[in-house]
Parts: structure tokens; C-alpha cells; sequence
């Protein structure tokens, strides 16, 4: 995301540059504000460079005092402030990247080209299509979409949303076809409205309607629920992610026995462990680590380990490794109830 938040005039003054304020509300409920949101980004990824220039948004429904004070009465409003003025012009032009890059060059005297916004979404083809989409190690997502179709593009940066909260899983795909370019395909998967969502599990190829709703929160739970995965709205893995019910139910044991028997019960984990697959191999061998640890180093393991991963993952890290120590927290965490 390459658009700054704001919350008052005052964070541009202190920036000294002039801004293009986009005074949408901040979740995307304006209609409007949806289909501006992708041409929006674009812009921001253009300018992300510029020192000069700053491309920004206020969310008008949490600070209704300062939309007030700049006459906002509608959104989404785009208004100009030249460097070192709160004297706003209103942009009256299209509400395309390119005509708001224009407009911004001109203004600014600035010469920049717009930028490809990196996406997380799988663009698919005729040529693509089934080595993504039928692909029996993937859970897959797929948006039928129409460059015409205003509901698509409200949708569009939902979806781009989604996208990246999963983008870390490995075993699920979100991805989407031109079905006006592509119609072969479009019809033979039964497409006949803009836009359809139908998701390919890995157990059924031939792909079934996606009925849920579609505000982020929906689509996250529905992924979740059908790919086992652990994510909340922010791509953040949940204090449920790694956990494995059958070993869990082994370390309340471990956890309540006397030291003598704690060998017993690993022994008993390693044997559990070894006969998961897929993910859960890797989080099984998080487990049987944890218990020889408490049994090398005694139980203040679990509480030493813990506060450092705390540590690092307060640190800039990579997002495989957020997982992954995130992983390990919520597995310490079971050994430690």
C-alpha cells in the first residue's frame, strides 16, 4: 500500500510537500470510492519516489472535523494543496491514473510515469488456466471478471486484499481470468454474470460456487475454513496457526506429569507426529523439539523461548519468518497451559 493515511492537515505541513488528498472513506463502503481505489494506488505507486509529493487520504467517517473544514460534502473528493499552502484546489478531472498523474505532473512540475502496482493476484490465461487452476496441491480462487464491469472493479481491490493476506500459503491460490477475453473458458465453467467467484479445491476440480459474502472478512473465513490455513484480515497468523488437536491432547499430559514420565509421553508425541502430512509434518517436529527442550533445559524453557521470539518478531523480518516464529509461539504456548 503506497497511499499515506492521514489523520489532519497538520501531518502534510510538517511534511512540507504538496499533497493530493483523497478524502475516501477509509474502508471502501463508498461505491465509488471502491472503483477509485486500484486507479488511487497507482498513482501512489508512481509518485512513491517523488520527494516532492505526497499522495495521501483521509478516512472522513473518523475525522469528520477536518472533511468539514475543507467543504467535503461527497466521496470520494480529490483536492490539491500546493507545498506550503492549506488553500485546496479541487480536482475536477477523470478518475483515471494516468489522468491524475497528469494533473500531478502539472501541478507539481514534476515528470513521473505511472508505475506497475505489484499484485498478488494469479493473472490466468487460456495457456495457464489449468496448470494453476487444476492443480491438485492448490486451493484455488478464481475471479471471472469483465474490464467493463463496475462490480469487478468495486471488487477488485478486495480482492487484491485477499491476495495478499494469503500470499504466504503455499497451498492456496487466489487468482482471476478475463472472461470477456477468455470466453471459451467462461462458458465452459458456466459463467454467464461479472463478476462469478468459483473455488477449485484440491479434492474437487470440477470447482463449486463461492457463495459467501464479499467484504475481505468474508473471504478470509472462507479460505481459512476450506484450506485449513490461519490468517485474520492483516495476513497475520491466528493463536490457533500450527496447532495439531491429536498433539495437543499429548501435551496436556506431558504438561501435568512428573519428569519421569515425560520420556514415556514423548515418546508417545514422536509417534504422533510421524504420521502427519502435508504442513503439519513441520509443525509436528516444532512439538517434538519443544518437548526434548523441556526436558534438557526444565520447564522455564517454554517462558525464556517465548520472550525471545517476542523479540525478533518485534524486529523487521521477513514474512516467512514472522510465520514461522509465530508458529513456534502459538505451539510453546500449548506446552506452557
Amino acid at each position: 500500500m503506497f497511499v499515506k493515511t492521514i489523520s489532519s492537515l497538520d501531518d502534510c505541513t510538517f511534511l512540507l510537500i504538496g499533497s493530493l488528498f483523497d478524502d475516501c472513506f477509509l474502508f471502501y463502503r463508498c461505491g465509488h470510492c471502491k472503483k477509485l481505489a486500484p486507479e488511487y494506488e497507482k498513482l501512489a505507486a508512481s509518485f512513491k519516489k517523488a520527494k516532492s509529493v505526497l499522495i495521501a487520504k483521509v478516512d472522513c467517517d473518523e475525522h469528520k472535523s477536518v472533511c468539514s473544514k475543507y467543504g467535503v460534502s461527497g466521496y470520494p473528493t480529490i483536492q490539491w494543496f500546493p507545498k506550503g499552502s492549506l488553500e485546496p484546489k479541487k480536482y475536477e478531472g477523470q478518475r483515471t491514473a494516468e489522468a491524475l498523474t497528469e494533473y500531478v505532473n502539472s501541478e507539481a512540475a514534476t515528470n513521473v510515469k505511472i508505475a506497475a502496482v505489484p499484485s498478488s493476484v494469479v493473472v490466468l490465461t487460456e495457456e495457464t488456466f489449468d496448470s494453476v487452476v487444476l492443480d491438485e496441491t492448490k486451493d484455488v480462487l478464481v475471479e471471472f471478471y469483465a474490464p467493463w464491469c463496475g462490480h469487478c472493479k468495486s471488487l477488485a481491490p478486495i480482492y487484491e486484499k485477499v491476495a495478499s493476506v494469503f500470499k504466504q500459503d503455499e497451498g492456496v491460490v487466489i487468482a482471476n481470468l478475463d472472461a470477456d477475453k477468455y470466453t471459451s473458458l467462461a462458458e465452459k465453467y458456466g459463467v454467464s454474470g461479472f463478476p462469478t467467484l468459483k473455488f477449485f479445491p484440491k479434492g474437487n476440480k470440477a470447482g463449486e460456487e463461492y457463495e459467501s459474502g464479499r467484504e475481505l472478512d468474508d473471504f478470509v473465513k472462507f479460505i481459512n475454513e476450506k484450506s485449513g490455513t490461519s490468517r485474520d484480515s492483516k495476513g497475520q497468523l491466528t493463536s490457533e496457526a500450527g496447532l495439531v488437536a491429536s498433539l495437543d491432547a499429548l501435551v496436556k499430559e506431558f504438561h501435568s506429569a512428573a519428569d519421569d514420565k515425560r520420556k514415556e509421553i514423548l515418546s508417545k508425541i514422536e509417534e504422533e507426529a510421524a504420521k502427519l502430512s502435508g504442513p503439519a509434518v513441520k509443525h509436528g517436529k516444532i512439538y517434538v523439539n519443544v518437548a526434548k527442550k523441556i526436558l534438557q533445559k526444565g520447564s522455564d524453557y517454554t517462558k525464556k523461548e517465548t520472550e525471545r521470539l517476542h523479540r525478533l518478531l518485534e524486529k523487521s523480518i521477513s514474512p516467512s519468518k514472522a510465520d514461522e516464529f509465530a508458529i513456534k509461539k502459538n505451539i510453546l504456548s500449548a506446552f506452557s497451559s
